[in-house]
């Protein structure tokens, strides 16, 4: 029995893994009207789960394979520029450590929950063509970007309630954003503060009932455009909150998360590019991830 409420302590940590807070650099630059993005990525990531000591769970370590296909599209909102998004990750993990002494291995694979999200550029970016939008963005040498955005993890990935460990997590997470980003010649400085909220997941292992508290989150990005469209990103990141309860008992799990990252983008034809990103996740609690991220993207624009 020990030995099972250990494992779903693990099973509340998966999430913070496989989708944790982002850290996206360039979220707020302006696209034309019209224009529809699709891309694909594979992320890896590797590390530690830091467990209460009264648990003794030691040495558990995670390694994830991520896959995502994404879509992007941008349209009027309003007479504002605005955006859809949509993201489709696959995931396939292993987590593996000492439970009171006694090695324990487990594994997933599957589809994990998409992510839909609105965003609309309230000021700095006007809703133009292509031409029109490098012709307005040319004539000015800097440039403040203000967004606002609401995204929404819907529960369509891979559950099973008699199961300890699952890749989606039966509820929405909801999260609106404000975002700000100022430019200036080849500089960007960016910032964007989330809060992810949670709805109750009634069909938690055992016929349990579990509760999140909000998480509040804050990302900051210095970006550096180079001549032909490359550009690299000096991001950082912090989560606090999202303490969570099972059958209404408090867990000791609230995230004091801070992230780091560089990112690099750059054109492979007129209408290709790709992207390597370097994620450090660390966790400033007496519980919580530390991990090492490394992905890669493509899109394609039409």
């Amino acid at each position: 029995m020990k030995i099972i409420k250990h494992i779903t302590a693990l099973g509340l940590l998966l999430p913070t893994v496989a989708l944790a807070q982002d850290l996206e650099p360039r979220r707020w630059t302006p696209i034309p009207l019209d224009l529809q993005v699709v891309g694909a990525g594979y992320g890896y990531s590797s590390g530690d789960i830091i467990f209460d000591p009264v648990l003794k769970a030691e040495d558990v370590e995670v390694d994830m394979h991520l896959y995502a296909a994404s879509y992007v599209t941008s349209f009027k909102l309003l007479d504002k520029l605005a955006r859809f998004d949509v993201v489709a990750p696959y995931a396939s993990g292993e987590w593996e450590g000492l439970l009171e002494s006694v090695p324990t291995k487990l594994e997933r694979s599957g589809w994990l929950d998409p992510v839909f999200r609105v965003s609309v550029n309230l000021m700095g970016s006007p809703a133009l063509n292509t031409k029109q939008l490098m012709q307005s963005l040319g004539q000015k040498k800097s440039n403040t970007i203000v967004g606002v955005a609401l995204s929404v993890r819907a529960p369509l990935g891979e559950y099973f309630d008699d199961k300890l460990i699952n890749l989606g997590e039966n509820r929405f997470t909801i999260r609106p954003q404000l975002g700000l980003v100022h430019t200036r010649d080849n500089w960007s400085y960016e910032l964007t503060g989330s809060i992810f909220y949670f709805t109750d997941n009634d069909d938690f292992f055992g016929n349990k009932k579990r509760e999140q508290q909000p998480l509040y989150a804050i990302q900051s990005h210095v970006i550096y455009s180079f001549v032909g469209r490359k550009w690299l990103s000096v991001s950082a990141g912090y989560g606090l909150g999202g303490q969570s309860k099972v059958n209404g008992v408090n867990k000791d799990d609230k995230r004091h998360t801070l992230l780091s990252a560089v990112s690099f983008g750059m054109p492979i034809t007129q209408t290709q590019s790709v992207k390597v990103v370097y994620i450090n996740q660390k966790s400033n609690a007496s519980t919580g991830v530390d991990a090492d991220s490394l992905a890669l993207a493509w899109n394609m624009r039409f």
